[in-house]
């Protein structure tokens, strides 16, 4: 096997896996409504995310998550490129909120609700949006 083999293996690899991403973020786009919602609350999403990044009272692992997850958010290359209509911004949105519900699974939402910059209503959206919270325990 010559090194271009192998230059096109990894290359038709990284293609395949971009592609199966696409399609699944596709599948799991979010609703215009849900969209809309998840842009407005998006720079408290970030303050939160940064701030429990930095909470040394967290799990290292659920530090280090949400170290990439910023990371991710500030790194200029997207998975999918915002001038893709819906999906260009949905993948963002999307990441985010299956990192936070994993958080919220792993520690709960004491430390989220503790770190939320914004208003109350804005941390029941997150909660909503993250479909982190059962049913029996759902308030309405």
């Amino acid at each position: 096997m010559n090194v271009w083999q192998v230059i096109i293996g990894v290359g038709l690899a990284l293609l395949v896996g971009w592609l199966a991403l696409v399609v699944t973020l596709w599948i799991a786009r979010p609703t215009d409504n849900l969209l809309k919602e998840s842009l407005r609350l998006l720079p408290d999403l970030v303050r939160l995310i940064a701030r429990l990044a930095k909470d040394r009272s967290q799990p290292r692992g659920v530090r280090i998550r949400l170290g990439l997850l910023l990371a991710y958010l500030a790194f200029p290359i997207d998975l999918i490129p915002d001038f893709v209509p819906v999906l260009g911004y949905a993948d963002d949105i999307i990441i985010v909120l299956i990192t936070l519900r994993s958080v919220i699974r792993l520690v709960g939402e004491a430390p989220l609700r503790q770190h939320w910059p914004g208003t109350p209503a804005g941390f029941e959206a997150v909660v909503r949006l993250t479909h982190s919270r059962s049913a029996e325990h759902d308030p309405r």
